[in-house]
């Protein structure tokens, strides 16, 4: 899969542009956000029981339920850290659940298009690429993208708003939580570069290419091995090469592993990183289960990359400590040296 990489990416008003093609009613069928103040007879018969929502991945899943709260029910179809997402085949309980659900939150821009075939006229769906202008052959990794974490967020608290419009008032306190822990991230980001400045990295597959972007990292992954994984092909040798050499002169301060897209040269440089003392941070597509939300995730991602930052800064300075001593030493041995060869000798000068 080709995944042209964006640094910065713009939410789109998606609903106007739907209008101008589709027309007015075919636009408020699918889109929630299109009108926000329901019919009296719509308020009436507001659904009351939880809002059905499937999600084609764990981390939109976990967004859909920090809006939703005690008012969804999630289920989540791609949840496992093990598995290689991009050939995911869905399974029969899973098209099951997507035909019954009334709100589909996903990726799009090619890594879940299965999520969303078969929609009929009475679900809503949430694209995160829609929400960013993103296509197929874009970088799909989008929620490690804060404009796309936060158009989806909203766009789940209007959707809920209109299926439960006496709930309004709460999904908007969840999103007001949301945008609380969203600030948290960028305070977060914010005293990562205040400390170590610039940060170079290089990836052995562009997960986390949004979130080192916002995070002011600057890439030094190699354009033909960039651009053979972006296609979804082996990186050549002399690829590979290029890429040992980078890690084995230091010519960067992190590797970027993807664990779930692993192989013979992922093997190799993660290798080589580890013997040339190059920090290595493994970063899944998937959120790990141990992780109670996506911001919580990228939270401890960014932890884990100021942990290795340091570790690497206080170990560099214990090398430049040592070095000295030893420079130091070696001067100390040779004027000592020096002195004992001339104590029997008469100085010239005299």
């Amino acid at each position: 899969m080709r995944t042209r990489q964006r640094p910065t990416l713009r939410i789109l008003t998606a609903a106007i542009t739907l209008c101008a093609v589709f027309g007015t009613a075919s636009c408020q069928a699918n889109n929630p956000s299109a009108s926000s103040t329901p019919s009296t007879s719509e308020a009436a018969n507001a659904q009351t029981s939880p809002i059905e929502v499937v999600a084609s991945t764990n981390q939109w899943g976990s967004v859909a339920e920090q809006i939703g709260g005690t008012h969804v029910k999630v289920e989540s179809i791609l949840t496992s850290t093990t598995v290689e997402p991009h050939g995911f085949e869905m399974r029969t309980k899973d098209a099951d659940a997507l035909s019954k659900a009334q709100v589909i939150v996903s990726n799009g821009a090619g890594y879940d298009s299965w999520a969303t075939k078969g929609l009929t006229k009475n679900t809503v769906s949430i694209s995160a690429a829609q929400m960013v202008g993103a296509v197929e052959g874009d970088n799909p990794h989008l929620w490690f993208s804060s404009d796309a974490r936060n158009a989806v967020a909203k766009e789940l608290a209007d959707t809920y708003s209109r299926i439960m419009p006496k709930q309004k008032k709460y999904f908007a306190n969840k999103l007001k939580a949301w945008n609380r822990r969203e600030a948290t991230i960028e305070k977060d980001m914010k005293q990562f570069s205040d400390m170590h400045g610039t940060v170079s990295y290089a990836a052995t597959e562009p997960v986390a290419y949004y979130l080192l972007s916002d995070m002011g990292f600057t890439d030094k992954t190699p354009e033909d091995y960039a651009q053979a994984t972006a296609d979804g092909s082996q990186p050549s040798s002399e690829a590979l090469q290029d890429f040992q050499e980078l890690v084995e002169r230091r010519k960067i301060d992190v590797l970027v592993n993807n664990t779930q897209e692993a192989g013979d040269a992922t093997n190799v440089l993660t290798g080589t990183a580890h013997k040339s003392d190059v920090g290595v941070i493994d970063i899944t597509e998937q959120m790990p289960n141990d992780c109670k939300s996506l911001t919580s995730w990228i939270m401890r991602l960014i932890e884990t990359l100021d942990e290795i930052l340091t570790a690497q800064a206080t170990d560099e300075s214990a090398e430049d400590a040592d070095r000295s001593s030893s420079d130091s030493g070696s001067r100390t041995d040779a004027s000592t040296t020096d002195d004992a060869d001339n104590s029997g000798q008469t100085d010239p000068g005299r």
